[in-house]
């Protein structure tokens, strides 16, 4: 008869050889975290504050406000907000005094645009990025009679300014039939012109407010149709 002992004494051996394997990998695990960086401690590490979350969203309900007195009107504003321009309900004061239709329009909703958002949009996470000094004019001698010139030279607008402007005016008399927005900066530039004491008109563009330049604050750059 075959003694059963050696089988004993060998199941008795691996089972003693279980913990130890799961030891040692244990510690073969804790050595791979921490060569891929991941460290434990107990001293309480600043990440910085939280990424911020804004909802881009209005309360329901909630009337459009005033940006002047006189004749206001409903129309609707594209404010940035994350990392889009978005529309946002307001009453408008147009301005008197011109003859054109399209001028008035142009200058009432850049006024709208060049104002801090109320509370209400500011805490919804709506900011503008249009400059407080930039004015709008008519065209220029030679320009399409649909043409506007801002004050400023377009590729020196802050970045979401350009996509606040055009989808502005997109929806508006400010634009054409098509919608699409002709536009360019100043007509002239008498500092640090040449010899000549000024220098040639800022080609025009005509816009349209599409996605890439709601969505991407760097379309801008190459935004537009040159005319």
């Amino acid at each position: 008869m075959r003694s059963t002992a050696p089988h004993s004494t060998t199941a008795a051996a691996t089972a003693l050889r279980r913990p130890v394997l799961v030891l040692a990998a244990l510690a073969l695990l804790g050595t791979l975290t921490t060569g891929c960086g991941i460290r434990s401690t107990s001293v309480p590490v600043d990440a910085g504050a939280a990424p911020s979350r804004v909802s881009c969203v209005l309360p329901g309900g909630r009337e459009s406000s005033d940006s002047g007195d006189g004749g206001n009107l409903p129309v609707r504003v594209y404010l940035a907000c994350g990392s889009r321009v978005s529309p946002v309900d307001r009453r408008v004061a147009l301005p008197d005094g011109d003859d054109s239709e399209r001028l008035p329009v142009a200058r009432g909703l850049l006024d709208a645009l060049r104002k801090q958002p109320d509370s209400e949009e500011e805490a919804a996470g709506f900011k503008t990025a249009v400059p407080r000094a930039l004015k709008v004019h008519g065209p220029s001698e030679g320009d399409p009679a649909a043409a506007l010139r801002l004050s400023e030279p377009l590729r020196d607008l802050p970045a979401f300014a350009l996509a606040q402007i055009v989808c502005t005016y997109a929806d508006t008399a400010a634009a054409g039939s098509d919608r699409s927005v002709i536009m360019g900066g100043p007509a002239k530039a008498e500092d640090g012109a040449g010899p000549g004491g000024s220098q040639e008109a800022e080609p025009l563009r005509r816009f349209r407010c599409d996605t890439d330049l709601r969505t991407r604050p760097d379309a801008a750059d190459n935004a537009g149709t040159p005319l």
